[in-house]
């Protein structure tokens, strides 16, 4: 009789412990709480996220309180894991080991803009504005830009859709000459 009240006791402050280990995750730190999960699991965390982390941080402590899964749990995972189709986001470079995937190749030309050499004339206020396109992005006095609307900006002094600046809604052009533009 005396050993199990000595065993619930323990149990009540096992329950206690792991109740007040859970409700110091509320008041941790983004740093704490990444420096708890490398302590918990051995590797830092691949995110920052407090919330992400907390959640994760409780699992494991109630895991190692109550112990994780059973072995049938831990075998039905295994066997669900080969039959899911496979991930849409590539793990982390250097994350458990594996090696960086190598990057996709950058997206094609957006096909609405014309050839490169073109110049696109657009007036704006009574100013004639002369940008050249090239194979990588745009050149206007003499400045390399990557994109339509950073130049319509630097422009009208507000915010544009570059596209529309100097293509209009229709798509049609404003004026376009073929060339080097000189």
């Amino acid at each position: 009789m005396a050993s199990r009240t000595s065993n619930q006791r323990a149990d009540r402050a096992n329950v206690a412990a792991t109740a007040a280990k859970l409700a110091a995750l509320g008041r941790m730190t983004g740093p704490e709480l990444a420096a708890q999960y490398e302590t918990l699991f051995g590797a830092p965390p691949r995110s920052r996220n407090r919330q992400y982390l907390r959640k994760r941080l409780a699992y494991r402590i109630q895991e190692l309180a109550e112990g994780g899964l059973s072995p049938r749990a831990l075998d039905r995972i295994d066997q669900l894991i080969r039959l899911a189709p496979p991930p849409w986001r590539r793990p982390a470079a250097g994350s458990h080991g594996l090696a960086a995937q190598p990057r996709l190749a950058p997206a094609t030309r957006d096909p609405r803009l014309p050839s490169p050499g073109t110049v696109l004339t657009r007036i704006h206020r009574g100013v004639e504005h002369r940008v050249t396109v090239l194979v990588d992005g745009f050149e206007y006095r003499d400045e390399r830009y990557r994109s339509l609307s950073k130049i319509a900006r630097k422009i009208t002094g507000t915010p544009w859709n570059g596209f529309l600046f100097f293509f209009g809604r229709s798509g049609g052009t404003r004026k376009l000459s073929e060339g080097s533009g000189a």
